[in-house]
């Protein structure tokens, strides 16, 4: 970029993302999504789409659920797991309707647009990065109801402001947090040392389950699917569940007990290693029938 497009780059955060859009998806080589590689009964014009083609025959056809759904898979599966280029294309394939919701909220606004504007882009890009769940429908009307509702929050915060000399003055008695006021982390970390959790699976546990991150890139940075991932958590959510209501996690567990979850922690460990010793092998033969 040179100086002068420095210098000309738009104020608003949505003019930027739709500038940085226009400049990934312009001739000789614009982006495009490869649909038959992953679309079943989408109908879509054609196989390989340019990405402002494909924006534009989607908003024509806004009946294509299926299409629509397809894609919006496709292009978070991307974002999350395929570098930066892919998330300005999702936020440009968004734009028609990150471009209305701001329209919508700066009716009356008094504040600068430009913040609507930085509200919406940021509840998109949240919700593109972590909240999202791609095993539910209509995973664009998602992204678009956070970015929506980010936006929404800042106009509201025009009416919550009460400016006080002293704020000590309007709150009586104890401010200490009710309990439980501990955090989850130390419960996840207690699960652990009892061998309710494989040590393994602590952090993909807090990542996913309390920092609600996406799944998708959690899974690949531990070599495993992403259903594989899902599975072992539902599992876990199960033992710690089971753990809350002994009061495992909360309370003194007693030496039979610490030794029964030790003993089936140790036998999912062995039954985890033989299945990537397993699959080790079958890998490696079939390396060597390639080969051949």
């Amino acid at each position: 970029m040179s100086v002068s497009d420095a210098t000309n780059w738009p104020a608003s955060a949505l003019d930027a993302a739709a500038t940085a859009f226009a400049a990934l998806t312009c001739e000789p080589a614009p982006l495009a999504l490869d649909c038959a590689a992953f679309f079943s009964d989408a109908r879509l014009p054609r196989p390989v789409m340019p990405l402002p083609a494909l924006r534009d025959w989607l908003l024509r056809h806004p009946r294509a659920y299926t299409a629509r759904d397809e894609v919006w898979r496709e292009l978070i599966r991307r974002a999350r797991l395929d570098g930066p280029h892919w998330v300005v294309a999702a936020v440009g394939m968004a734009m028609p309707a990150l471009r209305q919701c701001a329209a919508h909220l700066c009716e009356g606004y008094t504040g600068d647009p430009a913040d609507i504007d930085a509200e919406i882009l940021t509840g998109f890009l949240t919700a593109l990065r972590d909240r999202a769940d791609l095993t539910k429908p209509a995973p664009y009307a998602s992204l678009c109801k956070a970015a929506w509702r980010a936006g929404r929050n800042l106009r509201l915060q025009q009416h919550e402001c009460l400016p006080v000399q002293d704020i000590e003055h309007l709150v009586s008695g104890s401010r200490t947090p009710p309990v439980p006021y501990g955090h989850p982390d130390l419960l996840v970390r207690r699960a652990v040392t009892l061998g309710i959790l494989d040590p393994e699976d602590e952090q993909p546990y807090i990542d996913v389950r309390l920092g609600r991150r996406a799944i998708e890139p959690i899974a690949a940075r531990n070599g495993v699917s992403v259903d594989a991932l899902r599975m072992r958590l539902s599992r876990i959510d199960s033992r710690v569940a089971e753990a809350l209501k002994d009061g495992l996690l909360t309370g003194i567990a007693s030496p039979q007990t610490t030794a029964r979850l030790r003993q089936q922690a140790e036998q999912r460990g062995r039954r985890r290693a033989g299945r990537a010793a397993a699959a080790r092998s079958e890998a490696a033969r079939q390396h060597a029938a390639a080969a051949a």
